[in-house]
């Protein structure tokens, strides 16, 4: 096994992408295992994944991971195939073998039982962007190598130019934090302290990361022995033959539903109109081929890399694609490395979906892997219309860091906080509105928002308002996620790290005859001053004062006309659309006043509104299946 100084960065990305699609293995042929003994199998390696979740949650130190869960345990097996990511969320775990594989590649040749390994760099270490480190243990039984348990997981601080991981006036990956290669944190049982004194003295919050690689090292220790009991309980050759299996099982699933797609090539995109310093247009395009069970992913066209943060790595590129694909199909497909073997991409480097070593990255989990997925799913959707999903709208997270003040006046100690819960609405499917709030496409809804009391007891904030958002959400026979209505007080000075990727543009596309979502907007204010409109991205020192948000929209499923008039009323008596958004985007006309509270669907002029719909479907005729009495 080479050394990682036996090799370029440019080797090492080879290398990562020639195992990540199957080269060496996902798809190998596996001996024929009992269907029954092969799905406990999985099963159990799922148990083992989420109870890994569990332990972290509890014993984790920061809000980030034990309130809004932005962290995610997997299982590799000991070539580094990812076999379970059945806790946490999918941006973290689509990537997870090429960290595995970079620690089989640097270390291979001496890992030993207690042994625990740490990591991040995207480009020598397999990782996605900075602020994800990943724990990974190898587990041993009779003194054989058998499996890696893993858990990557977002820190709250890790130096760099801002505070809270995100530098949104960062250039290159020097400007956003500690880079760490293949570092071996635990040898034969024991921390070396010296590798850990390093790491407290790159965080602004040590008291933090402490507490956080303890819950890290302490949750993959409980998955090492669960791991080493499954094995032992059937015998080592038995355990690596089911641990194929499984992923031969996923591998075939996938390549049967993508053989049910009809062949072709298909394409879809989508674009960011920022590069974080000026307002352009920066696309991601892909090419999409179908054939033969498998899908070949091209982003050849995609535009270069750009000077801000929202560059891709090849790891993330490849977890966002994944991302699109295992939400688009049947959720009963496993999801683990085997899965993905179907699937070829083709990412250039120097672009913004394959950043070459030294680029800034730390935005690329959220943006551009939204993009990414979008421009699949836009694609996918040509091959597969009944399954399209609407566009998720793009969140307006920001962080805020300072440092406490006591009742006295005294400054106390640093602070981050992240304000999550300005979350975006998620796209509407066949048969289902949109979340109104959700975490980052990214996730699919892993990242938690978390309550309002705990924030306001651990942080010097008050919220002021956090409300559903009216008209935000894309109006169509089902429809998009609203958004949100945001603000919060913050009683101290501080540095607001601005990600305000959803502003003033619409990001939240409809299908099938719905409508995009509605933009963002958020704006800052000063004690004592007039509120400012907020950048999309930047650093700003404020004094103590207020923010305030509202969150885009997701897109809506379906002709608006076709919504149920029932359903239009629910929304307009909530508050969730205007009386003017009923009339003009769903046809549904109201006399009432939808704060009334004895306001029913007698509030619907029923005339009115028959006439306004017959009207509005002689101009878009395709109907989408029972649409009610009106």
């Amino acid at each position: 096994m080479a050394q990682g100084q036996d090799k370029t960065p440019e080797q090492h990305q080879a290398q990562g992408q020639d195992m990540a699609q199957g080269q060496d293995g996902p798809t190998k042929a596996a001996k024929a295992n009992d269907p029954v003994l092969l799905a406990l199998t999985q099963n159990r390696l799922d148990h083992i994944s989420q109870q890994m979740g569990h332990v972290m949650v509890r014993t984790a130190r920061s809000p980030i991971f034990s309130q809004a869960h932005d962290f995610s345990c997997f299982i590799a097996g000991p070539d580094g195939r990812v076999t379970a990511q059945a806790d946490g969320i999918p941006i973290h775990t689509g990537g997870g073998g090429f960290a595995v594989r970079a620690v089989l590649r640097d270390h291979g040749g001496s890992i030993a039982d207690g042994d625990v390994f740490l990591l991040n760099d995207p480009w020598q270490a397999g990782g996605n962007h900075l602020p994800d480190w990943v724990i990974a243990r190898p587990v041993f039984v009779g003194g054989r190598l058998v499996s890696f348990v893993c858990n990557r997981a977002h820190q709250s601080d890790i130096g760099g130019g801002a505070a809270g991981t995100y530098n949104p006036e960062a250039t290159e990956v020097w400007q956003e934090g500690v880079r760490l290669p293949v570092l071996k944190l635990v040898e034969a049982g024991t921390v070396r302290q010296d590798l850990w004194k390093l790491l407290m003295l790159n965080t602004r919050t040590p008291d933090l990361l402490e507490g956080d690689l303890g819950a890290m090292l302490g949750s993959t220790r409980i998955g090492a022995e669960q791991v080493a009991a499954l094995v032992e309980e059937v015998g080592v050759d038995t355990a690596m033959d089911y641990f194929d299996g499984i992923l031969a099982h996923a591998a075939s699933r996938m390549s049967a539903a993508i053989a049910e797609l009809p062949d072709g090539v298909y394409r879809g995109e989508d674009r960011s109109d920022n590069d974080c310093f000026e307002l352009r247009d920066v696309w991601v395009r892909v090419s999409l081929t179908i054939g033969g069970g498998r899908a070949k992913v091209d982003f050849t066209g995609t535009d270069p890399q750009i000077r801000g943060f929202k560059n891709s790595t090849l790891a993330n590129t490849h977890s966002a694609v994944f991302t699109a694909f295992a939400s688009f199909f049947d959720p009963a497909i496993p999801r683990n490395e085997g899965t993905f073997s179907s699937l070829e991409i083709v990412a250039p480097e120097g672009t913004i979906v394959n950043a070459t070593e030294g680029a800034a990255t730390t935005m690329n989990t959220v943006f551009v892997a939204h993009e990414i997925i979008h421009a699949v799913w836009r694609a996918l959707n040509q091959a597969a219309p009944d399954r399209a999903c609407a566009g998720w709208a793009k969140n307006v997270f920001g962080v805020t860091s300072g440092r406490e003040i006591g009742a006295d006046g005294s400054t106390g100690k640093p602070y981050v906080f992240y304000h999550g819960l300005a979350a975006a609405g998620a796209g509407a499917v066949e048969g289902r509105d949109g979340f109104n709030q959700i975490g980052h496409l990214c996730t699919l809804g892993g990242l938690t928002i978390s309550n309002v009391e705990t924030y306001e007891r651990l942080y010097p904030v008050r919220f002021v308002r956090q409300d559903l958002r009216c008209d935000g959400g894309g109006a169509g026979r089902w429809r998009g996620g609203t958004g949100a209505d945001y603000e919060v007080e913050v009683m101290t000075p501080a540095l607001y790290s601005f990600r305000g990727e959803g502003l003033r543009y619409q990001t939240g596309f409809g299908v099938a005859g719905g409508d995009w979502g509605a933009a963002g907007e958020m704006h800052v204010q000063e004690t004592g001053s007039a509120p400012e409109l907020a950048p999309k991205f930047g650093l700003r020192r404020l004094d103590a004062g207020r923010l305030s948000a509202s969150s885009p929209g997701g897109g809506g499923w379906g002709r608006p006309e076709d919504r149920p008039v029932a359903e239009v009323w629910r929304d307009w008596r909530d508050g969730l659309i205007s009386t003017e958004a009923a009339r003009d985007a769903y046809a549904v006309v109201f006399s009432g006043d939808p704060d009334d509270p004895s306001s029913s669907l007698d509030t619907v002029d029923a005339e009115a509104t028959r006439a306004l719909r017959d009207k509005r479907r002689q101009t878009s005729p395709s109907a989408q299946g029972d649409v009610g009495p009106f």
